[in-house]
């Protein structure tokens, strides 16, 4: 502040700071407007940078959205025709197998007739290609159940030991005549699994085992490890290379292109199918030309809870003489039963085309068994043909439903009603096998 008293430089001097203040003062309200107005220029342009983001991520759900509606689109089509292959495959495997089973029960017939030797390798390599065809088709349909989203699993207590005695009796002849040592170590083991379908697992690693081993012999068992009961095949074949491991599994994949190993390598694709179904799990171990060996986990059942084991096969009371009346459509397959019930097993075989026509050849005279094709004509079924005979009797007649149809209903129908289930195309052997175990 200037005072009267000052002098004149002393005036100055204040004047210039007072100047000097002032002019700092000015300074920093510049660079503050400056400062906001750069902020003010920054947010503007922050903000169109957000909007045109904004715009950009809208366009982006906009396509993902199509995208979207366009993928949804495309799986229920996937899933459409796959419910119409599996359709198809189920009505088109009873036409299928209904032929090729009666042809079987003729060639059976035939085999056990005299003849020469000619007719014999005739007969034989009949039998060898209609095999072939058999595989081929149980396999399509095996792959086609198990890629289903709908497919069910019936489990229960299996006995190992019973499933090795029907596998020794029906890979005998093929190791046989490739002169290979075909052996399974008995076990009392019981477990938890699909009987179908580890059976099939089951005949998929054996035939895979007997085709690749071209000397020595193939070896099944099991071994208790760790809480599981460990299905295992051993050989003693080419082995696996390390890098095809991962390849077997595929479909249509085999180690060998020689045409002299029948297959189409679908086995071991079926096989991690139906172990990943069942919660399997596959181990396999390989050493080249040295022989494989294939572990297959299942859990083990308490023996107390399964009760009594199943007869041997040599406690089966004969067939011969005992009446067996047939429920058949198709009569190529009511002559193939007749030949094979009469003159391989014995027994006096009925023959009837459905429901009516059995229940009058009944008459008041029951037969010891019912065999029952599912599917009969103008609706008429197999279910409906052993209800209405067991009703006529009056008693719960032993019956076995014969089918091509790979239906769950049909296998909860005939649990329901305490009848065996047997898929065509029939082996004669497993039809007498069968037979003598329902009749013992």
């Amino acid at each position: 502040m200037l005072r009267e008293d000052d002098g004149p430089e002393r005036r100055v001097e204040k004047l210039a700071r007072i100047n000097q203040v002032l002019i700092d003062r000015i300074d920093r309200l510049e660079e503050s407007r400056g400062s906001a107005w750069s902020m003010f220029q920054a947010a503007v342009a922050l903000e169109q940078e957000v909007m045109v983001r904004t715009r950009d991520l809208e366009r982006a759900l906009a396509d993902l959205s199509q995208r979207n509606r366009e993928l949804a689109v495309a799986r229920a089509g996937a899933e459409e025709a796959n419910r119409s292959k599996t359709r198809f495959l189920r009505a088109a495997s009873h036409d299928l197998l209904q032929p090729l089973s009666a042809a079987r029960l003729f060639l059976s017939a035939l085999a056990d007739t005299q003849l020469d030797d000619q007719q014999r390798e005739l007969t034989d390599r009949l039998s060898g290609a209609f095999e072939s065809v058999e595989q081929l088709m149980h396999a399509v349909l095996d792959i086609s159940r198990l890629d289903s989203q709908r497919i069910e699993f019936h489990r229960q207590p299996v006995p190992l030991g019973e499933l090795f005695r029907r596998l020794a009796i029906e890979y005998a002849p093929l190791a046989e005549a490739k002169g290979l040592r075909l052996s399974f170590v008995p076990t009392d083991a019981v477990v938890e699994s699909d009987p179908v379908f580890l059976r099939r697992i089951a005949q998929n690693l054996v035939s895979n085992a007997i085709k690749y081993t071209h000397r020595g012999g193939v070896v099944v068992g099991a071994r208790r490890r760790g809480g599981m009961c460990w299905l295992c095949v051993y050989d003693t074949g080419v082995g696996i290379p390390a890098v095809d491991r991962n390849r077997i599994f595929d479909e249509f994949q085999r180690l060998s292109h020689d045409t002299a190993t029948p297959g189409m390598g679908l086995g071991l694709s079926i096989v991690r199918r139906a172990c990943a179904k069942l919660n399997h799990p596959i181990r396999l171990d390989s050493e080249a030309m040295r022989g494989t060996v294939f572990r297959v986990g299942l859990p083990v059942v308490d023996q107390e809870q399964v009760g009594a084991p199943p007869r041997p096969e040599n406690s089966l009371l004969p067939l011969r003489g005992r009446v067996a009346l047939v429920v058949e459509n198709d009569q190529g397959m009511r002559r193939g039963y007749e030949m094979i019930l009469r003159d391989r097993l014995g027994m006096v075989a009925r023959l009837a085309g459905g429901t009516a026509e059995a229940l009058a050849t009944m008459g008041d005279d029951p037969p010891d068994v019912i065999l029952a094709d599912y599917h009969l004509e103008n609706g008429d079924t197999g279910v409906h043909a052993i209800a209405a005979l067991r009703q006529g009797a009056g008693q719960p007649i032993p019956a076995v439903m014969i089918t091509a149809h790979r239906d769950p209903q049909i296998a909860r129908s005939c649990a329901a009603m305490q009848v065996h289930l047997m898929e065509k195309p029939v082996r004669p052997t497993e039809l007498a096998e069968m037979l003598g175990g329902i009749l013992a």
